[in-house]
């Protein structure tokens, strides 16, 4: 066991981290240390999309890592352009980037968004226009995009171009993007760290009509919704006609490994150049073969069928649940297998308690927990994390 009350702190203090020492994981199981085990509905945040050590990632792993790891974004990646093809083929987009993360592939998109009104002979439309409750990850630009002031404090002065509203101001959202100086919105189809908000069709469809007459490109960040979660590939492909520009995904797509993409129209991507962006590690070998792997094992009916089966179980058990505990649980919400639950009492509370109960949940914005299982999660397995679920809200009002 790690000694914490002798030795210096080595680590950042960036988080505030459970008392939870991870030593090993199977499909859905994590055990820790002391050898108890839990099942994980935290899943490194949406990310272990197959569970923990799923073979047919190892040995894809395994394989590539006595080939070749590394070498450089001068030479051609034969990976990279195989599962380009495969994306491309699932989706609306005719170019790929390849990053290690999230947040660089939400880099990448606001930069070909901004870049593509240089390249139209409109450098002025350098305006991105984001939403309240959003998450787009960590670097700055990107937490300029989400406009949450407690990413932003202490981090100098806003970036220029950012603009922040409410998703349900109409009248705001329709004058940003009648702006002259208006480049792209960028959104989550299903908010995640936002507190599991799955913005309805309709909605989807007045955007993306609205970016059509102003010239806006529309940005969709499905970096935790995308990649099977919803029980479609992507989430936005629960819409008709609502496809985005580009579209920035990770997380899921390396079952763990870090990958990230961002992908675009050709006429959205017509700025992005040779020399103008470009990574050192992303699209290495090792990535792209875990992700190939990754991505057939989720890119195909059965598996988004089973995703669509067992989402229908958890949110009826949950929503059973909160109907008898109605002084803990004030709604179930999201969409497939990202799926919120926002509390009376807190969740930090809460997410210890579960934690006590040998079920990990993540937290949420307003107030919600978050389960968001391995996407090959068991129905008996399901049955388990709603016994332990309720147990631990029993425990609390008795507690209480």
């Amino acid at each position: 066991m790690i000694d914490t009350q002798t030795k210096p702190q080595e680590l950042m203090g960036v988080y505030n981290r459970a008392p939870l020492e991870a030593d090993h994981g199977k499909g859905v199981w994590l055990y820790g240390r002391d050898g108890r085990a839990y099942l994980d509905c935290v899943s490194g945040v949406a990310t272990n999309s197959l569970g923990h050590c799923a073979p047919v990632l190892v040995k894809a792993l395994t394989e590539q890592a006595q080939k070749l790891w590394h070498v450089s974004n001068i030479f051609r990646i034969p990976g990279q352009e195989e599962l380009a093809h495969r994306l491309i083929e699932a989706s609306f987009a005719d170019t790929v980037f390849f990053a290690n993360s999230g947040t660089e592939a939400v880099e990448c998109a606001l930069k070909t968004a901004r870049r593509y009104h240089y390249a139209k002979g409109a450098p002025e439309r350098i305006d991105i226009i984001g939403f309240a409750g959003s998450f787009h990850g960590r670097t700055y630009g990107a937490i300029n995009a989400s406009g949450n002031p407690s990413y932003l404090e202490g981090f100098g002065p806003r970036l220029p171009g950012y603009v922040q509203l409410s998703l349900d101001d109409r009248p705001a959202i329709e004058a940003a993007l009648r702006a002259p100086t208006a480049a792209a919105v960028i959104v989550e189809p299903v908010q995640g760290e936002g507190g599991a908000r799955a913005l309805d069709a309709e909605w989807l469809r007045w955007i993306r009509a609205l970016c059509d007459e102003t010239g806006t490109l529309l940005i969709y960040d499905e970096v935790q919704c995308g990649m099977g979660r919803t029980g479609r590939l992507f989430a936005h492909q629960w819409v008709p006609d609502a496809a985005p520009d580009i579209m920035a995904i990770a997380k899921a797509l390396g079952g763990g490994f870090p990958v990230g993409a961002c992908l675009a129209t050709e006429k959205a991507a017509q700025g992005m150049t040779v020399a103008v962006h470009g990574t050192t590690f992303g699209g290495n070998p090792l990535a792209m073969a875990v992700a190939m792997a990754a991505f057939d094992a989720i890119a195909n009916e059965d598996m988004l069928a089973h995703v669509r089966a067992i989402s229908a179980k958890l949110f009826t058990g949950l929503r059973e649940i909160a109907a008898r505990y109605p002084d803990q649980v004030v709604d179930v919400r999201g969409k497939g297998l990202l799926i919120g639950v926002k509390l009376v009492t807190g969740n930090r509370a809460m997410m210890a308690t579960m934690r006590e109960h040998g079920l990990l949940v993540a937290g949420g914005g307003e107030n919600c927990i978050r389960l968001l299982p391995p996407l090959t999660i068991t129905g008996e397995e399901a049955t388990e994390a709603l016994t332990r679920f309720e147990a631990a809200l029993a425990a609390t009002r008795a507690a209480g």
